[in-house]
């Protein structure tokens, strides 16, 4: 699973665009939350304990409005590079949000929820990502709405 490859991109972006790496798309993702001021912002390999995604993003956002918030800014920015995620679940709670990419699952989620499930624990064994090291290539609109950062 190295290559995200979305085959509902949309035509306005080429398909050669629309290819991120999976550790790019979830670098990217780790900075948009960040700079919507997501806290504790993780990414974990977990590919080599689960067969059903390459990376999870894990952040925390202070309050139900700031996850909606987090999961509007992924899936508006995202979406608009071409990249889409199944029908997000948790959207009318705010608790704990999960949007899937493919091979990059995001959890966003309350500080409460956070400590209760505790991923970063379960997924302890894991390796983590440095995203910030990741040298992201924005594919065409992503980075004509403004910097990450």
């Amino acid at each position: 699973m190295d290559t995200l490859s979305n085959p509902t991109t949309p035509a306005t972006i080429s398909q050669k665009e629309a290819r991120i790496e999976t550790k790019e798309l979830a670098a990217i993702a780790a900075q948009l939350v960040e700079a919507k001021r997501a806290e504790d912002v993780e990414v974990i390999e977990v590919a080599d304990q689960l067969k059903v995604a390459d990376y999870f993003v894990i952040a925390t956002g202070t309050s139900r409005a700031h996850v909606k918030a987090l999961f509007d800014e992924l899936h508006v920015r995202l979406k608009a590079a071409g990249h889409r995620h199944l029908p997000a679940e948790g959207t009318e709670l705010g608790w704990w949000i999960v949007l899937d990419y493919g091979d990059v699952v995001v959890h966003l989620l309350q500080p409460q929820a956070r400590e209760f499930y505790d991923l970063e624990r379960l997924y302890g064994d894991c390796p983590r990502l440095d995203w910030r090291s990741v040298d992201v290539k924005l594919p065409g609109e992503l980075s004509e709405q403004g910097p990450l950062a």
